[in-house]
């Protein structure tokens, strides 16, 4: 495929909020899916136990809420509210489970919410260690993942054992790779790898088949090394605090078209979540505990037992020279807003420019926002700094 049909195609997977690809693999492969929530899940157990896992991120500006704004507090942000919405419209009856991540109150909420109203569906909120010691995080974390397994082993009716692990964990480790072969191109040739197709991109991960992803985005990085695209006097900035509500795909458009250029991001973490591989194993449980425990990023969603806020942000900057970082985070999200002014405090520190702004998923006037940038990049353009 050329890059404009790859892309194409991601578009039409990024609108299909009614999951007819997952209803189609289903029927193809007489299985289950199991659904997830942001920012990440061990998607490897599912992968397992012959199920797909599949990526809920809400249902952005594609569906307008209706009966789930009478579910949760107008203080709070979008995500739950249209997740809802998906649900009480059988959009997610395909799924027959939903797995929910520690990440704020609202999310344990919702959970709460799904296991009332959808009694058939595997409803589980997964807790994550707040200890990082081996002997009690880890130990607490194995258990997690073992009961996990267990559950899916069950769901799917199948005996999942040491290879079935291993042989997913291997897939995933190749996946990883791949996307830190597609990151590293575009901080590299950020003209080649538009910010708006990455994203297009990496929103396909939520429902594709592991080996049907990774060969898509081999067909990517191999297509558009090849395409010829003007080089443009844009600035090159990180965008974080964009990890759970995702932005509407027009507003990461109107951040490029405002002269950035986006060379790194938490957007759709959860599939980079694991930073290199995690190790094949006689015990692959305790290997993904351990990958969790001592190899994954930084962000506001995950416990930070050593206090040093700003510093895996700073990292990201340095590494993808970039000359600006733009804060974007989801209206009314606790974590992302609470440690923004301890990142900034790092930034202010290390004299790296930033602006921020808060979005939510179904935002569709973007013309201030983009005004924002444009100035943000005018100022490094001609001062260096903002």
């Amino acid at each position: 495929m050329s890059v404009k049909q790859i892309i194409k195609k991601c578009e039409q997977l990024y609108n299909d909020i009614d999951l007819f690809y997952v209803q189609e693999w289903k029927e193809k492969h007489k299985s289950r899916a199991i659904g997830f929530m942001p920012v990440y899940v061990p998607r490897e157990l599912i992968h397992a136990a012959g199920m797909l896992p599949v990526g809920i991120m809400g249902a952005g500006d594609l569906l307008e809420i209706i009966k789930g704004d009478a579910y949760f507090q107008s203080y709070i942000c979008h995500i739950p509210r249209s997740t809802i919405e998906l649900g009480i419209s059988n959009r997610l009856d395909c799924l027959d489970g939903m797995l929910f991540p520690a990440i704020c109150d609202v999310i344990r909420n919702l959970s709460g919410m799904f296991k009332l109203m959808f009694k058939d569906m595997y409803v589980k909120y997964i807790d994550f260690p707040q200890n990082f010691l081996k002997t009690l995080g880890g130990n607490f974390y194995q258990h997690e993942l073992r009961t996990m397994s267990d559950d899916f082993s069950q769901i799917n009716n199948v005996d999942v054992n040491r290879d079935d692990l291993n042989r997913s964990i291997k897939l995933y480790n190749e996946n990883r790779a791949v996307i830190k072969e597609l990151y590293d191109l575009r901080s590299q040739n950020p003209h080649l790898v538009p910010g708006s197709e990455l994203y297009l991109l990496m929103r396909a991960s939520n429902v594709l088949e592991i080996t049907e992803y990774t060969a898509l985005l081999r067909e990517y990085i191999s297509e558009t090394v090849c395409e010829k695209r003007p080089q443009r006097d844009n600035i090159r900035v990180v965008v974080t605090g964009v990890f759970c509500e995702q932005p509407p795909l027009a507003l990461i458009r109107a951040l490029e078209n405002s002269g950035c250029f986006i060379v790194d991001d938490d957007w759709m973490l959860g599939a980079r979540f694991i930073l290199g591989d995690v190790a094949l194993s006689n015990d692959p449980i305790n290997a993904l505990a351990d990958a969790y425990l001592n190899h994954t990023v930084c962000t506001a969603s995950k416990y930070d037992q050593d206090g040093n806020k700003g510093a895996f942000l700073i990292e990201q900057v340095k590494k993808a020279k970039a000359e600006g970082v733009i804060f974007a985070a989801p209206s009314f999200c606790d974590p992302a807003l609470l440690e923004r002014p301890m990142q900034q405090k790092a930034l202010n520190r290390e004299n790296i420019p930033y602006t921020s702004f808060k979005y939510s998923e179904n935002t569709g006037q973007f013309q201030v926002i983009k005004e924002q940038t444009g100035t943000f990049a005018d100022s490094i353009k001609l001062w260096g700094d903002s």
